[in-house]
């Protein structure tokens, strides 16, 4: 099958940046759209930003702050979070619409992220 790793969370002070990883390994022929959503404590989990070959999108609360990338031969998504605010204090998870080997198609998600923006 195949498994999404997320690496890059922390603890960052209001107004700073900080930048999120994930790679997707496994049995893989492609990855088609890779996106990110966060989930604060106490609230439903929320899309942030989506990268494909349309283009990328995100969330309101994140435009112009945010910005979504890819790294086709390394599988790899990322994203660079600056001006943080402390409502971006969430758990951070990739997910990925893949195509395996055998051609099936599924959408799997890594295990999350920590992010937390406090001084």
């Amino acid at each position: 099958q195949a498994q999404l790793v997320e690496s890059g969370g922390g603890l960052v002070q209001p107004g700073g940046s900080l930048a999120l990883s994930c790679t997707a390994s496994g049995s893989i022929f492609s990855v088609n759209a890779m996106r990110w959503y966060r989930r604060a404590l106490g609230k439903e989990r929320e899309f942030v930003a989506v990268i494909s070959s349309g283009g990328t999108n995100y969330a309101d609360s994140v435009k112009g702050r945010f910005t979504i990338s890819r790294d086709g031969a390394k599988n790899t998504v990322y994203l660079q979070m600056n001006s943080l605010k402390p409502e971006d204090t969430a758990v951070y998870y990739c997910n990925a619409d893949l195509t395996l080997t055998t051609r099936a198609q599924i959408t799997t998600w890594g295990q999350g992220i920590q992010v937390t923006v406090s001084s």
